[in-house]
């Protein structure tokens, strides 16, 4: 989560900007623009440097492929599954947003909990509406308030541990009303921070008042998950399971579990890209499961809760035809994009919600489909100091930005304050990326400046694109990200 201030770009919201407080995000929400400047602004680019129109994206544009064919070395490993490790391993040493749950403090004190929930479920300063446009009144923020039992944390609590049983949704406060910024708009909760996924490891922090909510920390974030998501377990189990061999990684973007009539714990469940499943390979082939014989599947096992609520194992299929892997993808150029290009077209969703995924998780699932770890925020993302990172400072001028930007690799990670874009390649002078996006504003032929809802994935130039004041994108950026190669081309 994040942990300090977050930039705004000025007047680039299509929605109204989320209240300033820590832990909040700005995402694709705060800008996009997909067309182009009629001329260079002041201050950015030169008349010699005047920036391109583009009316529109050409159909090859849209496919993987035509980029792949672009490579020189598109099978090149850009890091071998010793130096996916020893990245991971500089993430979770040096990235201050990624939070190591074996090393926790047992027993936790009331202040660390009470600071740590303090910091996420701030009671917001601007109006915000529920579905219907009717504003949320005073006293339901104050109930909000008041289910957080804050006055209830224990002076020393011991720590419980659990596994998340089913794609779940993370939240603000321990509630599942929504809340929005417009009485029109109600594309972006303003309560949803995230999502968490089958087999994700939890700890447990605190209980709203009601019981039905927990505070837990994961190892990117820390928010309200329904306890219904959650199976209590011990500390090994639960930590474990994500280092249990054999595996399977999901590594489509919409993965499902088999049907399983009689057991809906485990039917057709979700499976975003990237999670690991362990695989029970020692499942005899004559013995059904769930009333399927596993001649066609994979069998997998997931967590599921008991009656009480404790974690327990449970069988599951996974159709040999779903797009599953027996370990992480090799981490190549040509995988990066092909990946990146499964989610093309799929609606855009704050904080993972409908569902899907927003522009920070969506370039980490990506990443994930690896077993690359990167923070969740964009915020963190462009900060992280366990990446090769380019940062740049608001006296940076526009040719050197060009110059990065030139530079570019596929896969590489470019921010602007609240949004990621991933670079993809180069065509007609224009460096191309794929991100995910809410809101648009672009210039027209015309010389007008339009605005419109992208509310997906899409593939875009970098250069033409306008913030909200109507500067180009590459005027705003701070920082480019790069998972560090191997060795240097």
């Amino acid at each position: 989560m994040n942990t300090g201030p977050l930039a705004t770009l000025p007047a680039c919201a299509v929605a109204a900007p989320l209240p300033a407080r820590t832990g909040a995000r700005r995402c694709a929400v705060l800008a996009a623009a997909v067309l182009a400047l009629a001329a260079p602004l002041p201050g950015t680019a030169t008349e010699a440097e005047a920036l391109p129109v583009m009316a529109s994206v050409d159909a090859d544009a849209l496919s993987p492929e035509h980029w792949i064919a672009k490579l020189a070395e598109p099978d090149r490993p850009i890091l071998d599954r010793a130096g996916i490790q020893a990245q991971n391993a500089r993430m979770r040493a040096l990235d201050p947003s990624i939070h190591d749950l074996a090393t926790l403090p047992d027993p936790l004190p009331r202040a660390w909990v009470r600071e740590r929930i303090e910091a996420l479920s701030v009671l917001p300063a601007n109006p915000l509406y529920d579905g219907h446009g009717t504003p949320l009144p005073p006293r339901s923020l104050r109930m909000l308030r008041r289910a957080l039992a804050l006055e209830a944390i224990a002076p020393e609590r011991p720590l419980h541990y659990g596994l998340v049983v089913r794609r779940a949704d993370l939240r603000t406060f321990p509630t599942r009303a929504s809340a929005f910024s417009s009485p029109r708009d109600t594309d972006i909760d303003r309560f949803q921070e995230s999502a968490l996924f089958p087999g994700d490891a939890v700890a447990v922090l605190h209980e709203s008042r009601d019981g039905r909510w927990l505070f837990v920390a994961s190892e990117r974030y820390l928010a309200w998950i329904a306890a219904a998501d959650v199976a209590l377990g011990g500390r090994d189990a639960v930590l474990g399971y994500a280092r249990r061999t054999p595996y399977r990684v999901a590594t489509g973007a919409h993965v499902r579990t088999a049907i399983a009539p009689g057991e809906p714990r485990v039917s057709a469940l979700p499976l975003e890209m990237g999670v690991r499943l362990p695989l029970r390979a020692d499942w005899p082939p004559e013995q059904p499961v769930h009333g399927q014989l596993p001649v066609a599947a994979h069998v997998v096992e997931l967590p599921v809760r008991d009656a009480e609520g404790r974690l327990q194992a449970m069988p599951a299929l996974v159709p040999r035809a779903a797009d599953m892997a027996g370990d992480y993808l090799p981490l190549t150029p040509a995988h990066l994009i092909g990946q990146a290009f499964k989610f093309l077209g799929e609606r855009y969703g704050w904080g993972h919600a409908h569902g899907t995924r927003d522009c920070s998780g969506f370039v980490s699932e990506v990443y994930r489909s690896f077993g690359v770890l990167l923070p969740r925020n964009t915020g963190d993302q462009a900060a992280s100091p366990a990446l090769d990172r380019i940062a740049f400072a608001p006296r940076d001028g526009h040719a050197a930005r060009m110059a990065a930007v030139r530079a570019l690799r596929p896969g590489d990670l470019v921010y602007i304050p609240g949004h990621v874009l991933m670079a993809i390649g180069r065509q007609d002078g224009m460096t191309y990326v794929i991100h995910d996006i809410h809101g648009g504003r672009w210039r027209a032929a015309d010389g007008t400046v339009a605005e419109g809802r992208l509310n997906g994935v899409v593939v875009t130039p970098l250069e033409p694109m306008l913030a909200g004041d109507g500067r180009p994108y590459v005027d705003h950026m701070v920082a480019i990200q790069r998972i560090r190669p191997a060795a240097a081309p």
